[in-house]
């Protein structure tokens, strides 16, 4: 079996990379926490190269590709830091017309909805299906965000909205690309740490030379890789469900890409030494960016019960 990437993936990697370096460098994302997290004109060319509709088919005007080539990109997305409400707008294409779609999973409690004011529709997940429901009618209470650049609003009750799709395999495929963007955050958070370690000079040499920093990075590198090697492992079965369970494949992505966001952020942090704690490095928006993501569509706790049983 060939574990490598084609040459078009490389090329789908490269591309997004060169997208996310060109228009959402980190000073532009900085700054999108001053509109809400989504700018208009970024988001539309974001759109416009398909990453929306990279699984539509081909003959509903998409791109055609799988779901491993999703996590490709969605793991760039998440290296470059890039806010908005990714996962449910992508989900949302071929089902609901919006170019910004939020997606929440209905609880008997209040809801907290990520990028309240710039949605142009939100759809909602429960065991009979998939609900478009008005976001001009929701009842949005101004709520404390985890990540400056994923606002936070708390809407007491959801109204049921009109069904526009079947349940199954929506919350899964949401785990899938909110994986994907964690370990793309680890990715990142592993890049700044080591490049810290190589520019930063204590007693005549790079601090990257001392031991307990060395490990600290190799550390990070290895969470990151098995992590990827989950995520990959997801794809394929949600592409080709022969080859495994996907619910439990799913879990073990999320498990592993959640825990080497986290770690990797609070490692980056720990590199940078007194000031990886300050505003103007850019560690601390990774680990929350990170923090941000995992409560989504179940705790760490429910898919490690999931895994067991099936075990």
């Amino acid at each position: 079996m060939d574990f490598e990437l084609t040459e078009d993936q490389v090329a789908l990697c490269d591309g997004i990379r060169d997208l996310c370096r060109g228009r959402f460098d980190i000073d532009t994302v900085r700054g999108l926490a001053d509109c809400g997290g989504v700018d208009r004109r970024l988001w539309a060319e974001l759109a416009g190269t398909g990453v929306f509709s990279l699984v539509v088919p081909e003959a509903d005007g998409g791109v055609g590709l799988g779901w491993v080539d999703v996590a490709l990109v969605y793991e760039q997305l998440g290296r470059a830091l890039v806010p908005g409400p990714l996962v449910g707008t992508l989900l949302a294409a071929g089902v609901v017309d919006g170019a910004v779609v939020g997606l929440v999973e209905r609880t008997d409690g209040p809801v907290l909805v990520e990028y309240p004011d710039v949605l142009d529709a939100l759809l909602v997940v429960d065991g009979g299906g998939v609900w478009w429901v008005d976001v001009s009618g929701l009842a949005v209470q101004a709520a404390r965000a985890v990540d400056p650049l994923t606002p936070v609003g708390r809407v007491a009750e959801l109204p049921q909205g009109d069904r526009v799709a079947d349940p199954d395999g929506w919350a899964d495929r949401a785990v899938l690309l909110s994986s994907a963007l964690q370990v793309g955050l680890a990715l990142g958070a592993r890049e700044l740490a080591v490049a810290y370690a190589q520019e930063r000079r204590q007693f005549g040499k790079p601090i990257g030379q001392f031991q307990a920093i060395k490990h600290m990075c190799a550390d990070m590198y290895s969470r990151e890789e098995v992590a990827r090697a989950a995520l990959y492992f997801a794809g394929c079965v949600m592409d080709s469900p022969e080859l495994g369970d996907v619910s439990r494949a799913v879990s073990g992505a999320r498990i592993l890409a959640a825990e080497a966001a986290d770690h990797n952020g609070k490692d980056c942090v720990q590199v940078h030494g007194g000031m990886g704690f300050t505003w103007e490095i850019d560690a601390h928006l990774y680990l929350k960016r990170a923090w941000a993501l995992t409560p989504s569509f179940g705790s760490l706790d429910e898919h490690a019960e999931r895994i067991a049983a099936t075990v």
